[in-house]
């Protein structure tokens, strides 16, 4: 089965609820599927992992895997990797990312890895996360949202897949509201007419939709997970 980096436009746009939904409904489907967060930054959380993220993927996936191989790099400021390792005078070793997530691929049959921020997030000056996609040798999903300014935002990062010659599975337009204006409407459209990906699925705006659950039968109903699966 293949595997897949979960990337996005920009931060916010949802990647944890859909990376977790995703995983939540590859189990419901049988498949043991494992989840990864190489780099998470924020405040430390008190209870469960330090990172909320790597918190919500590991309950939807209902894995067992530690800490340390969901998340190997974890730094405790809610900024990019880049300035926190600078601030906290920290260093970035990539090479851990790839020693954990070849543990976990030998896990599971299918891995979800999730990104930080969008695919030109810098993990060092000179290391982006389009660069640890390209390493990982994974195919991407996009996540997007609908409102004014995503064909820019999107239409660059598929140029920059293009341009790391990173595979493109899909595109999953979050938070389209059916109601919303114009540029709302004709977003998922217009985004497959000027870049040519597929777009798996559009996902209605749904007020919690931060919570993972609420996301899984809007998931099943609006995208072809056997697709992914196969």
């Amino acid at each position: 089965m293949k595997s897949y980096f979960i990337t996005a436009t920009d931060t916010g746009v949802g990647k944890t609820t859909i990376t977790s939904a995703l995983a939540a409904c590859m189990q419901k489907l049988g498949i043991d599927v494992g989840v990864m967060k190489p780099i998470a930054t924020g405040i430390v959380q008190k209870i469960g992992f330090k990172s909320s993220d790597v918190s919500i993927l590991h309950r939807a996936a209902e894995v067992d895997d530690p800490e340390d191989e969901i998340n190997p790099i974890f730094m405790p400021l809610p900024v990019s990797p880049y300035d926190a390792s600078k601030i906290l005078d920290l260093k970035f070793d990539k090479k851990i990312i790839f020693e954990k997530f070849a543990k976990l691929k030998s896990k599971h049959d299918l891995m979800l890895v999730e990104g930080i921020g969008g695919i030109m997030t810098p993990l060092s000056r000179d290391y982006f996360v389009a660069d640890l996609i390209k390493e990982l040798d994974l195919e991407t999903i996009i996540i997007t949202r609908p409102t004014l300014g995503t064909l820019n935002h999107t239409v660059m990062t598929v140029n920059t897949c293009h341009n790391y010659k990173i595979p493109i599975m899909g595109i999953i337009v979050n938070n389209y509201d059916e109601n919303g204006g114009p540029e709302e409407i004709n977003a998922p459209t217009t985004i497959h007419e000027i870049t040519g990906i597929p777009i798996l699925g559009v996902l209605p705006f749904v007020k919690d939709y931060e919570n993972y659950e609420t996301m899984i039968p809007h998931i099943e109903r609006n995208i072809n997970l056997k697709s992914l699966i196969s």
